[in-house]
């Protein structure tokens, strides 16, 4: 084997457990529990070098986690090659399973390293990085909105009120909400409650009027312009798949991009016993749980008649890029419809929609569009 040093990384908010793996013999050079900060690790790897006389290469690594890429770029910084190995690809032993600790978890990653048994995290350059973040925000306030909206309507619910209109929150229900007659206490409840909503819902005006100027600057803008030609796909929905994504070109097929999302179905067979499961869920979530938003927009509208909203997003693009989407659309439509009629429960019929429109995308975004 070549001489190289794999350093295992366990990290924690407060401290770091290492541990040495000399890359010729196997064994374990050294172990420790540090403080949280890159000059240590420095230290550690000095020492253990020394142990081993003749190391060429250094090569550390730490699980996705808390900490984001910072220890990354802080050991980048110190000229210390790293790598940030993503859990669900990692190889554990039996021993992990049952008797499980800092000092193991860091000799685990070690392992992993000097094997090749792991696959390497994606990291953004920093302009993608600070965009994900804005974007996490602006999604967790649209979280923060639906469970507003939730608690309102369970409110309700054990007051005994029901809304005769077909459709929740539109104008309509609005004023229904601020006309009904209640206790002083619980109709002081509810004005709470949508005075809440009505603070959030401002607030991500605020922050979708930020999005459109990022997507103005945006180095990208022509490609997350051609994403918005897809009925279901925003400039919300595009901005954050291409920051979270960034390099289609890393994904050699579009069923790579799917196993990077945990859009595919899992499995769980034995001997002549096959048995297809939910999908594996891993990977990025983010961009998982955007597409099955886009999804219902794809299922809600008719394929064969173009929205004002389509035109005006598709208007000025390339005939080809409108030809694409406009196929992928009447496709999925079609698609649903069929899943729905052959007795399949919607949401798995929404997530296999999702499943396909990942592929348009990776279609889009590298060229591949017939």
């Amino acid at each position: 084997m070549k001489s190289i040093l794999f350093v295992g990384m366990d990290v924690h908010k407060e401290t770091y457990s290492l541990c040495a793996i000399n890359g010729n013999t196997g064994e374990v050079v050294s172990e420790t529990t540090c403080g949280h900060e890159a000059k240590f690790i420095k230290s550690f790897i000095d020492q253990a070098k020394r142990k081993c006389g003749d190391i060429k290469e250094i090569l550390t690594g730490y699980e996705a986690g808390c900490l984001g890429y910072s220890l990354y770029k802080e050991l980048k910084a110190l000229d210390i090659d790293c790598h940030i190995l993503a859990p669900s690809t990692m190889s554990k032993s039996a021993k992990n399973k049952v008797v499980k600790n800092d000092r193991l978890d860091a000799k685990m990653i070690a392992t992993n390293l000097m094997h090749g048994s792991y696959k390497s995290v994606y990291v953004p350059n920093e302009d993608d990085d600070d965009i994900r973040e804005y974007l996490r925000m602006i999604s967790s306030i649209k979280d923060m909105i639906k469970v507003t909206k939730q608690k309102t309507k369970a409110l309700l619910l054990r007051q005994g009120k029901h809304f005769d209109g077909k459709e929740n929150w539109t104008i309509k229900y609005r004023k229904w909400l601020k006309d009904l007659e209640l206790r002083p206490l619980v109709r002081t409840t509810l004005d709470e409650y949508l005075h809440h909503l009505d603070i959030l819902e401002e607030d991500l005006g605020r922050y979708e009027d930020v999005v459109d100027k990022l997507v103005e600057d945006s180095p990208r803008k022509d490609k997350i312009e051609a994403l918005k030609c897809f009925v279901g796909i925003d400039t919300l929905s595009a901005i954050t798949i291409q920051s979270e994504i960034s390099d289609f070109d890393r994904f050699p097929k579009p069923k790579a991009l799917v196993a990077y999302l945990g859009l595919n179905v899992g499995e769980h067979s034995s001997s002549d016993k096959h048995n297809k499961t939910s999908i594996t869920k891993q990977g990025n979530s983010n961009v998982r749980k955007t597409l099955i938003e886009c999804a219902t927009g794809i299922i809600a509208c008719n394929p064969y008649i173009k929205s004002k909203r389509i035109k005006a997003r598709q208007k000025g693009q390339d005939i080809r890029t409108i030809t694409y989407a406009d196929k992928c659309t009447k496709r999925l439509h079609t698609k649903y419809k069929h899943l729905i009629e052959r007795g399949v429960k919607k949401q798995i019929a929404k997530v296999a929609i999702a499943r396909e429109l990942a592929c348009f995308i990776w279609g889009m975004e590298t060229g591949n569009i017939g």
